[in-house]
């Protein structure tokens, strides 16, 4: 399938957005946990803080969020809005390299962390401007594909930063800033394409006094969303099953860490989960034209169920590599093709609203299911136990998701 202009720049914001995504899985909460462990915090209460910071994070961005993307469908609103969520996160970005305390850093990393994922609420709305509904699922997960496969040149370049310090002379909290400003010029340039050529095709008219007006508008659809039953049920569904994908994201290396695994280790593991998710992204990608977009999904959500139970059990550092590879497996397919299932049975001129609200499900479901994570944590003294709990969360996933495509495919 050849791409349009416009489609190829839209994928682009994956590669750069998803730079951010990466540092934020691997090397900044090895960072936070030297900065913890210099002002003497012990592994579970390093791992606990990193938990709520990425809890307080979604927890702005779902509150945020639908009013924000009712707001981007009025004409001429929808670019901006993203112009200014992603500026926050990369300049976000590079003050990270600033922060020489763990509570400074923590608060920063809140604040780009918020950018970041605000910009995603624009950037998966676009996709109604951006291509067909006949093109969604390809492009959808050919954005996912180039993003983790693109994301690993500036992640290297950091690797190289960080583990070579000593050698090029640097202290770490030189090499870890100059990683911060490589990842958000990276990001900004692959932002750059789309924010020249985006036009939004679908959209509702200018109303006065456009923020009162959002409030509105939102209320009306959440009032109606639950008639809806198959958008409401897909939505419950995704709060569930994508809690646990967004929690292992969130917590993977610093579950790694605490468990007292080698950073190097973890660190090239996870660049081997990007590699491997890049041509099973594609692969879903295909897939989609020959299966139901629905089947793929409930096999990717029994997929990590699975893959939850055997992070239960993770004490060595080859478990942390096969639990790498099979996170990289369905990673990409699982988020492209929930996007493109979503932008299917939404009204296209208020995808903004819908991804809005899509981003309470998906934020909130990080926010509960980190915060799930620290807090049995703390209270058990067994990350295990912490980890192991986002297995149910997988399995009502299933369950609601199933019944949301019975009734789409009824309609």
């Amino acid at each position: 399938m050849k791409l349009t202009k416009l489609e190829k720049s839209w994928i682009l914001y994956d590669v750069g957005n998803s730079a951010f995504t990466l540092l934020v899985s691997t090397i900044m909460p090895i960072y936070f946990n030297y900065l913890a462990g210099a002002a003497g915090l012990s592994d579970e209460t390093y791992l606990a803080y990193w938990g709520y910071a990425a809890s307080i994070s979604t927890l702005l961005v779902a509150l945020s969020a639908p009013v924000l993307g009712t707001m981007a469908d009025y004409k001429g609103f929808k670019k901006p809005i993203f112009f200014i969520a992603m500026a926050v996160g990369a300049v976000g970005c590079i003050a990270l390299g600033l922060a020489k305390m763990w509570l400074a850093f923590l608060v920063i990393f809140v604040i780009a962390k918020t950018g970041y994922a605000a910009s995603l609420v624009f950037y998966d709305a676009m996709l109604t401007d951006v291509t067909g509904q006949g093109r969604m699922d390809v492009v959808s997960a050919l954005g996912y594909a180039w993003g983790y496969v693109g994301s690993c040149l500036p992640f290297l370049a950091c690797l190289g930063l960080v583990l070579g310090a000593d050698k090029l002379g640097l202290t770490m909290e030189t090499a870890m800033g100059l990683s911060f400003a490589v990842v958000a010029i990276w990001w900004v340039g692959c932002a750059l394409p789309l924010l020249r050529r985006y036009r939004q095709r679908y959209y509702v008219e200018r109303q006065p006094h456009a923020v009162r007006a959002s409030f509105g508008r939102l209320a009306k659809t959440l009032k109606n969303v639950k008639k809806e039953k198959h958008i409401f049920l897909f939505l419950l569904a995704f709060f569930f099953y994508i809690d646990g994908v967004y929690t292992i994201i969130d917590m993977a290396t610093a579950y790694g860490s605490a468990l007292g695994l080698d950073s190097t280790g973890l660190l090239l593991a996870l660049l081997v989960t990007q590699i491997v998710a890049f041509p099973c992204a594609i692969l879903f990608g295909r897939l989609s034209k020959e299966r139901k977009n629905s089947t793929l999904i409930t096999i990717c959500i029994l997929a990590y169920l699975g893959i939850a139970i055997f992070a239960m059990f993770l004490t060595y550092q080859w478990q942390f590599w096969v639990l790498a590879v099979l996170v990289g497996m369905f990673q990409g397919g699982i988020q492209a093709l929930s996007r493109s299932y979503f932008a299917k049975i939404v009204p296209q001129e208020r995808s903004g609203e819908y991804f809005g609200l899509m981003d309470i499900c998906g934020k909130g479901a990080a926010f509960f299911g980190t915060t799930i994570v620290s807090v049995i944590t703390q209270l058990t003294g067994h990350m295990n136990l912490g980890v192991g709990a986002i297995a149910v969360l997988f399995i009502a996933g299933l369950l609601l998701f199933r019944r949301a495509a019975a009734l789409n495919q009824g309609m």
